[in-house]
């Protein structure tokens, strides 16, 4: 059928921005040119991010099919089901939220502000459920389903991230076509794609669109989930569904699929301190915000590959932003006292994730 032949509702500005990274670059050896693509800033509805990308092509099949309710799931503070409620609220539908605890953060207000306030008040009804982090198809999703049909709508299932279901790659293989449209505006080529991956469609995507283009590149995911085979078998199986859909005409290669678990710090949602110091790193030198869950665990990544080596001098990278969420509110309590004593704080009282972060970003380089 080809990308061009599915439907998509118009949710974003434009193409995203690309722009350099250049005192980042500088900073890690200055062979490696380092840019950035922002999903954080590609659309108005409530901050934008990866998943309004994605949720074009959902939203629009929502609408032909006669949905009238999006339904969906996430973590407590997930910035997917945020985007659900902002396109939600957008196209005059109903949203049911499935909000499950996949970080162990306890805090009266963990519940209460950041994303899932937002989500409120942009008019969500939010389920909150005590199920733990699991990517894969959850029954409180499916009976947040039922319950829609049963008081008389026609709900839409969303699965988190917008990831397995049959058009949650479109959105990112669309970004791959944008990707090479900038490349020729701008005569450069990007050889390497770095990303953060835990649902899966937003490196999936990538891969399928970027596998039917020429000029061959890799594309390094980066494992922020911790249940690294659970995700590569997700990813890899949405690659192919995506590749199918826009009539890629072969198979994809084992190798084309790459999920580095270096940097996921043992806990999807929890940081360590090479994400703290790559926060605040690019945040000093760039004035770009990464968060601990996601941007912040692939910019680590990305600062030990090229300082490494692994990716090669001479190389253009390409850093994807899926979203930088607001972590000030995301920081919740944690007993790590080797942490409270890094960064200062006093041994005989557990320090919370905020004051942990906040402390470390303030510190002196």
């Amino acid at each position: 059928m080809g990308l061009d032949s599915f439907d998509r509702v118009p949710l974003l500005f434009g193409p995203s921005p690309v722009h350099r990274l250049d005192r980042l670059s500088e900073h890690l050896g200055g062979k490696v040119e380092i840019w950035a693509k922002r999903e954080d800033c590609n659309s108005g509805l409530a901050y934008g991010g990866n998943k309004v990308r994605k949720l074009e092509y959902l939203a629009a099949e929502a609408l032909e099919t006669g949905c009238d309710t999006l339904v969906s799931i996430g973590g407590v503070q997930s910035n997917h089901t945020r985007q659900v409620a902002a396109v939600a609220a957008r196209l005059g539908l109903g949203c049911v939220l499935v909000q499950e605890h996949w970080v162990d953060w306890p805090d009266a207000a963990y519940d209460k502000v950041g994303n899932i306030l937002l989500s409120r008040i942009m008019g969500a009804e939010v389920r909150l459920d005590p199920g733990g982090f699991d990517i894969g198809i959850r029954p409180s999703w499916e009976e947040a389903l039922a319950s829609v049909e049963e008081r008389g709508g026609k709900p839409y299932a969303i699965p988190a991230g917008a990831s397995d279901h049959p058009l949650g790659g479109l959105g990112f293989a669309r970004w791959a076509d944008e990707v090479a449209e900038q490349e020729r505006e701008l005569d450069v080529f990007f050889d390497t794609i770095v990303v953060c991956a835990v649902t899966g469609s937003t490196h999936a995507g990538m891969i399928a669109g970027f596998a039917a283009q020429e000029q061959p590149r890799r594309i390094l995911g980066i494992d922020g989930s911790a249940t690294v085979e659970q995700t590569r078998a997700q990813i890899a199986r949405i690659a192919s569904q995506t590749a199918d859909a826009i009539d890629l005409g072969r198979e994809l290669h084992d190798d084309e699929i790459v999920l580095l678990d270096e940097w996921h710090a043992g806990t999807y949602g929890i940081p360590d301190e090479r994400t703290i110091e790559a926060i605040r790193l690019c945040a000093r030198l760039e004035g770009m915000l990464t968060d601990p869950v996601y941007e912040g665990k692939s910019m680590a990544a990305l600062i030990d590959l090229v300082s490494s080596g692994r990716i090669e001098p001479s190389s253009r990278v390409l850093y994807g932003v899926r979203w930088s969420s607001d972590w000030t509110r995301a920081m919740e309590r944690v007993k790590d006292l080797s942490w409270g004593v890094r960064f200062g704080a006093l041994e005989e009282e557990a320090p919370t994730r905020f004051e942990l972060v906040y402390g470390a970003l303030q510190a002196p380089a």
